[in-house]
């Protein structure tokens, strides 16, 4: 049953006072799944047999705002921290767009209302005031058998949200739980509807799966339901992509190793993704070398195909940044004959604030070749040599010099432009090499010489 201590005295209060002026109120969807996993709800929706305009009126303007009052919901501020989404129950029309109901209809039962939800699991209500749950599709079974499974048809019910495949491949991916054959057989005959769904929104599961805590296997019921082919056929090329005696994996099973050993974090996770999706076009057989195969310059060639794919995903400027840069630099194989001025560079190359994400991708890497080595084993060495070095000296950036654009125009007597950059690049490649040369005095002489 429902260990009501987690729920909390403001969610209760809530629906005791629906409960008070003569209305239903049952706790809802993915809360109560949570509830009845014993695990703390990220937050909670109600359902309620009273009108929107009625719930806008037991709660006054101040407490509950009309933000869907159209489809019956009405957000009430349980309390300053804790807003609850609180919608009459209703039934609804033929869905046109692959999103929402052309129309709804108020007045509906309680069963109606789980009728038109998505997953079996998702169509529970519980009674918190009389400590009743509604459970008419035998979500507990299958919550107990660790399944998702759709309510009724599931091709209606993914035709109805084109959405509705990718939440069943990411809330198996974050529950550890399996899809229910006839659920997945279903996905494929459903991507008319998927098609319909804006990246934006599919952007948004995507990035729960990969902070999920099995985001390959996420990625894996993707290809085999084949939303990956729909949302990133890049990744597909991988698939019987071989390689060389340094990976047990093709490309694509590697890719999954390497995604499974990445550390949580949307950006992380994303390069570990694409970090060698370029790997297929760059592919080349190594001569002399039956069934050996190289692959120079992928991670140019896959940088340029993660900036397509970023942009098609609507990531932000900075994310898209980011993860366009670790799959770029995720090449380097440092070794201890590297000399400072290369740790200097190297640093200023990736950038000091994507160092600690870069070296995290470089670990998963490792580990994702399938051998068991030790994956922190260079980057720990690594990590000593740039802490001694920015230790020693912190000039990696035209920023850290000790003179600026303004002192090369007086010391050459010169405007702006162009040249005060090159000639900054120049005086900062000089004290990569050598720190002692970064005093004003000696700056500005060779300032002078560049």
């Amino acid at each position: 049953m429902v260990d009501r201590k987690l729920i909390p005295d403001d969610v209760l209060a809530l629906c005791r006072r629906l409960r008070e002026a003569g209305h239903q109120a049952h706790l809802v969807g993915g809360g109560v799944r949570d509830l009845l996993l014993g695990r703390a709800p990220a937050d909670f929706d109600v359902a309620t047999s009273a009108h929107p305009d009625e719930v806008m009126r037991l709660f006054g303007q101040r407490y509950a705002i009309p933000t869907g009052l159209q489809h019956g919901t009405v957000t009430v501020l349980a309390s300053e921290e804790r807003p609850v989404e609180v919608t009459t129950y209703r039934g609804e029309g033929e869905y046109l767009d692959g999103r929402r109901p052309s129309s709804v209809h108020f007045g509906a039962t309680l069963e109606e209302d789980l009728a038109r939800r998505d997953f079996t699991m998702n169509a529970i209500a519980y009674d918190p005031i009389d400590d009743v749950l509604a459970d008419p599709f035998a979500g507990r079974a299958d919550l107990a058998a660790r399944l998702v499974r759709a309510v009724g048809d599931p091709v209606a019910r993914f035709r109805e949200d084109g959405l509705r495949p990718m939440r069943a491949v990411r809330q198996a991916a974050q529950l550890g739980f399996t899809i229910d054959p006839p659920t997945a057989a279903a996905i494929p005959a459903a991507l008319d509807s998927f098609r319909k769904v804006s990246a934006e929104r599919i952007r948004d599961e995507l990035c729960k799966l990969l902070a999920s805590s099995e985001p390959a296997r996420g990625i894996e019921l993707m290809r085999q339901s084949d939303l990956l082919g729909e949302v990133i056929p890049e990744l597909l090329e991988g698939v019987g992509c071989t390689q060389n005696h340094f990976h047990r994996f093709d490309v694509y099973h590697h890719t999954l190793a390497t995604l499974d050993s990445a550390a949580p974090g949307v950006v992380l996770r994303l390069g570990a993704l694409l970090h060698d999706v370029g790997k297929p076009r760059a592919r080349q057989p190594r001569e002399g070398a039956p069934g050996e195969y190289t692959f120079f310059r992928h991670e140019y060639v896959g940088a340029e195909m993660t900036e397509g794919i970023c942009q098609r995903l609507k990531l932000s400027t900075a994310e898209r940044e980011d993860v366009t840069a670790l799959v770029a630099n995720h090449m380097f194989y440092y070794t201890p004959d590297w000399s400072d001025g290369t740790i200097r560079r190297f640093v200023r190359r990736v950038g000091s604030d994507r160092l600690p994400a870069l070296l995290a991708l470089r670990q998963a890497d490792i580990a994702g070749r399938g051998f068991g080595e030790d994956p922190g084993k260079e980057t720990r060495e690594l990590e000593e040599r740039i802490g001694k070095v920015a230790a020693a000296d912190a000039a990696l950036q035209v920023k850290d010099l000790a003179i600026d654009g303004r002192d090369v125009m007086r010391v050459l007597g010169i405007g702006p432009g162009r040249q005060i950059g090159v000639v900054l690049g120049r005086l900062l490649e000089r004290v990569l090499d050598d720190p002692s040369l970064n005093t004003r005095e000696t700056l500005e002489r060779l300032a002078r010489e560049a």
